[in-house]
């Protein structure tokens, strides 16, 4: 028997994961909004069986198992912990929190209830992301030497907007560059050098974002973030003796090709599935579950936490920092 899912707020992203939920055919079994009114326009859409009009009474059903909380950035820490002590398990979407300080807070409720919190980092448990995985396990590019992605995108430029509000965790990092950062870690493992560079916008929160990382092997990675101005979307691993081009948008379900040194092409992926893909993170959850685990091996939550430390660090090289935050505010890369 899978798990009863709870939709914690309604905004945009809640509606896409839904979506590829049913598409998946998992059981949605309520949502909670700050007001009944969202909530029952949500239910209808999606013919979910419960509506409740505040987060509260969403955690306390006893007919949901696992909550997503799909709320703005500030607000992720606050509800992960609001479920996991009501006893249910918690996807939480990225960035998992605003600040290391935050992932902490929420890991140690985790642990401390024996429950699954988990980042909905869905880029990593793609079907194109498992194979590119598996490659580097094989050797399949030899020494891996360097890695790079950038996540462009044009977004709003009104200062009010949540992505331009420092108040609400705006900038291009927390939304666009965790993607490209978590990438690194993810084929290269954790950096043990940072550097960054960026452009703030006329609100303070950073527009564009470029990073070089250095890994424990002395490979190199490179990311580029922007939030006013759409890029190629593109990301590649380079290896002594092949590399791997992932195909635009690289964070979403898309293909590759593995080409060896010589320019011989030695594999074409080209997944094929419905939905969007964001189904495939509810559907590791759900394993973990089932196994009576309460984390994974492709984002544990340690690893979530430390990401949440290096995006704290190129934070305070770039010297933004949010309201109430002291602007040394950092963490190390480890």
């Amino acid at each position: 028997m899978g798990l009863r899912w709870g939709i914690l707020a309604t905004g945009g992203i809640a509606h896409t994961f839904t979506r590829d939920l049913r598409t998946a055919g998992l059981e949605v079994a309520a949502v909670g909004s700050r007001s009944i009114e969202g909530a029952e326009r949500f239910a209808t859409e999606f013919e979910i069986p419960r509506a409740h009009g505040s987060y509260d009474a969403l955690v306390g059903d006893p007919g949901v198992d696992i909550v997503y909380v799909a709320t703005p950035h500030t607000a992720h820490a606050e509800n992960a912990i609001r479920a996991l002590e009501a006893g249910k398990h918690v996807l939480v979407e990225k960035p998992f929190a605003l600040t290391r300080a935050e992932a902490e807070r929420v890991h140690a409720v985790a642990r401390r209830t024996g429950l699954l919190a988990m980042e909905a980092m869905w880029t990593r448990y793609l079907p194109h992301m498992r194979r590119v995985r598996e490659l580097i396990a094989e050797g399949r590019l030899g020494e891996i030497r360097a890695a790079t992605a950038d996540h462009s995108q044009s977004l709003p430029v009104d200062p009010t907007h949540r992505l331009n509000d420092l108040a609400l965790g705006g900038g291009a990092l927390l939304d666009l560059g965790i993607y490209p950062v978590s990438f690194a870690w993810d084929v290269l493992g954790a950096p043990t050098a940072i550097q960054a560079a960026g452009w703030i916008g006329e609100t303070g929160a950073d527009t564009e974002v470029a990073t070089l990382m250095t890994h424990a092997s002395g490979a190199l990675s490179t990311t580029l973030s922007s939030s006013r101005g759409a890029g190629a979307n593109r990301a590649q691993i380079i290896g002594s003796e092949a590399r791997i081009d992932i195909d635009p948008a690289w964070f979403a379900s898309t293909s590759f090709t593995l080409t060896a040194s010589d320019g011989a092409v030695l594999e074409r992926f080209a997944p094929q599935h419905e939905g969007r893909g964001m189904q495939f993170q509810a559907l590791e959850a759900e394993r973990l579950v089932a196994e009576g685990r309460t984390d994974g091996e492709i984002l544990p939550l340690d690893e979530t936490v430390r990401i949440m430390g290096a995006l704290d660090e190129i934070r305070r090289m770039l010297g933004v920092a949010y309201p109430g935050e002291a602007a040394t505010t950092g963490g190390t890369p480890a």
